[in-house]
Formats: C-alpha cells, structure tokens, sequence
C-alpha cells in the first residue's frame, strides 16, 4: 500500500483545499492528512475559526481522507513520515523547496494551489462584508 500525507490547518474548507486533497490520494493508496492543533495554531500566530475537533471532524467525512492526525510541532514531520511509513509527503507549491529534508524518507511533491481561492481571502472578504 502506498500512503501519502499532507499537512495544514484545514479551517474554512473550501475547492482550493478538496482539489489538493484529491490530488494527493492520486499519489497513493491511503491519504493521511496532519492538521494543526489549536495549541500549534496559536504558536503560529494563526487563528482558526473551526477547533482542531471540528476541522477533523470535517476532514474524515471527505472521501478522499483516510486518517486525520494532528500536528503539534514544525518538528514533528520526520517522526510522522516514519511512523506512519510514508512514502509520499504532499504540500501545496507556495511552500517549494521547505521540506526537501524530507526526501532523505520519502516522495517530496509540491502541488500547484487552486488559483484565487484561499482561506485568508475568505476571511477577508467576509470580514468587508460583515464589518
């Protein structure tokens, strides 16, 4: 069997984030995706609308996840990659090249983002319009 993984917070989802999780499931059999707990979130400096539970909750119904762990840590990818047995590690192009460390264990493939959709531009647009 061949696992994929990918990371991100996952809030607000929209075509952007099921086009790139399409696109890692045709890497591979089994699709795990990593999503930031809240308590990462907040060492990022990024604000979520959704919980950790509720943005997991969101992704398990989505047919092409097959397992939602959380991520704790920047540090955490080399340990996931290897408990996990990944063979292929997925991220969206806007982070090229951040995690060529990881092809010392496995597939490193970056894809390109939906054009004009993100969650930030969501936030924003619904902000102006409510605000």
């Amino acid at each position: 069997m061949k696992k994929v993984i990918t990371y991100g917070t996952f809030d607000l989802i929209h075509m952007g984030h099921i086009n790139i999780l399409r696109r890692a499931k045709e890497r591979g059999d089994y699709l795990i995706v990593a999503v930031s707990s809240d308590e990462f979130n907040r060492i990022k400096h990024k604000e979520a609308y959704y919980s950790y539970e509720d943005r997991k909750m969101i992704l398990e119904a989505i047919k092409y996840v097959d397992e939602v762990i959380p991520e704790h840590d920047w540090g955490q990818k080399v340990k996931d990659v290897q408990k996990y047995d990944i063979d292929v590690f997925v991220m969206g192009d806007d982070w090229e090249g951040e995690f060529d460390f990881l092809k010392e264990y496995c597939e490193v493939v970056y894809l390109s983002r939906t054009e004009g959709v993100s969650t930030t531009k969501t936030k924003q647009e619904l902000s102006s319009k409510h605000g």
